[in-house]
């Protein structure tokens, strides 16, 4: 079989071995010319031979992705991501050619002898290779609008997410305390419709993935974020929780939050809760100290809902309680040196919420919650870990009140139009935020600038 690819850049080794798998002679089904020229439609050779037709070609089809595909502008997938899915791809093809030889092989003796026994052993192959080819079609179709994207109209929003995600593996890795190996390939954002953001982290099963290994972060973004630049503060969350995986803190933060609080004499329903919270709060904190402080104003964005909704508490949840999420982030904002700012921010939910409904949250959680804020941030952010190299999360990656001054400046310059300088790609969200709330622009020309000022980097 001869699949169309790539001179000019090479098909990566996955690509080749998948090409190779595809040449196997015994994937292929029989089919033997008719000797007199003419063969019955309703005959039962032939719609047995067709059986085995239909299932290599449709193997056939999933064939591995070629890098110019998707456009070669810088807005289309790198040679990284696309060899990442091969390899996934290759990997699947593999077990699909298995069950297409068995089901050739079941073909054949079919129509060598076509008893009961046999022709039903024909279409049980059948249906085990087409629930192969099913699950292995729902992983490649994935992919495939995912890489796809980046053709639309979309494609420079999602290489502006990109450069953000990018610039905050950046910050944090380049502030280590100690040289770890370095997280590839780096993640890669798209456009979903629904209510809010996600992330599929490295390494993790997913069941949209039919339970397969998902080989790069993905950051998903709802249009409504992205046609609001100053909402994207979400990235930063979003990103987060890869970090806190590829940092190799994902097991370590929930027992340094549940070994302090039932220290400092918390009850275990307390701390276990907290322990529960442990990646939305990681995620929260760790936004904040790469993007500063309009990254609470994002949060009280998707907090703000119905008293009802916003106060209401379920211990087994993994996100804390909307009302409470927001003097987390606020405490932390204090101790970064942003008082007055925590204050304005707290002002501002207090009026909105200010007292929580009775019996929405537990008395005990509520009594406890001043105390156990404190110590939970002070955990996460304020204490060294190995794997940060010895340091604090603050410490690796620590937003000053002097970047809020260059997020100022850069939103200045975004209302204007001109180039916002070299003021890191995370610092831009801020930037737009600074722009819209202070009315220098409007939303339209903020947006605009935002992505062209992403676009040139």
């Amino acid at each position: 079989m001869n699949i169309p690819h790539s001179p000019s850049r090479g098909n990566g080794k996955y690509q080749v071995a998948l090409l190779e798998d595809l040449e196997d002679r015994d994937f292929w089904p029989i089919v033997q010319p008719a000797t007199d020229g003419y063969t019955e439609p309703a005959n039962l050779d032939t719609w047995l031979r067709v059986q085995a037709v239909n299932r290599t070609r449709h193997v056939e089809a999933l064939r591995p992705f070629q890098y110019e595909e998707f456009g070669t502008d810088p807005a289309s997938p790198s040679a990284a991501h696309i060899d990442a899915v091969n390899q996934l791809v290759a990997r699947l093809h593999s077990r699909l050619k298995g069950v297409s030889i068995t089901l050739n092989r079941t073909v054949q003796a079919a129509i060598e002898q076509p008893e009961i026994a046999v022709l039903q052993a024909v279409v049980t192959a059948k249906e085990q290779a087409h629930q192969w080819v099913q699950a292995t079609e729902k992983i490649w179709d994935f992919y495939l609008e995912l890489f796809g994207q980046r053709q639309s109209q979309f494609g420079s929003w999602l290489l502006a997410c990109d450069r953000i995600a990018l610039d905050c593996y950046q910050d944090m890795f380049m502030g280590l305390g100690q040289a770890k190996s370095i997280p590839a390939p780096a993640p890669f954002s798209y456009m979903k419709t629904g209510f809010g953001p996600a992330t599929f982290r490295r390494g993790i099963p997913l069941t949209k993935l039919g339970k397969q290994i998902n080989p790069f972060p993905l950051i998903q973004l709802p249009y409504h974020r992205l046609v609001n630049p100053w909402t994207l503060g979400a990235i930063l969350h979003e990103v987060s929780h890869n970090l806190q995986t590829d940092l190799n803190l994902r097991q370590v933060i929930p027992r340094s939050i549940i070994r302090r609080l039932l220290k400092a004499g918390f009850s275990s329903f307390v701390a276990g809760t907290w322990g529960r919270w442990h990646s939305e709060t990681f995620a929260d904190l760790s936004g904040l100290l790469l993007g500063g402080h309009y990254m609470v104003a994002s949060l009280m964005d998707i907090a703000a809902r119905s008293p009802r909704t916003t106060q209401h508490f379920h211990s087994g949840a993994v996100h804390p309680t909307p009302y409470l999420r927001v003097f987390i982030s606020t405490e932390l904002l204090c101790r970064m040196g942003f008082p007055q700012e925590a204050k304005a921010y707290n002002r501002i939910w207090q009026r909105i919420y200010p007292n929580p409904l009775p019996g929405k949250i537990p008395a005990e959680f509520l009594e406890t919650f001043p105390r156990a804020k404190r110590l939970v941030v002070d955990t996460v952010c304020f204490t060294p870990y190995p794997q940060l190299g010895g340091k604090t999360l603050a410490e690796v990656s620590g937003f000053r009140p002097m970047h809020q001054s260059m997020i100022e400046e850069a939103g200045e310059r975004l209302a204007a139009g001109r180039d916002p300088g070299i003021v890191p790609e995370r610092f831009l969200i801020g930037a737009s935020r600074w722009a819209l709330d202070n009315r220098l622009a409007s939303p339209p020309v903020i947006t605009e600038n935002f992505y062209r000022a992403l676009g040139n980097r």
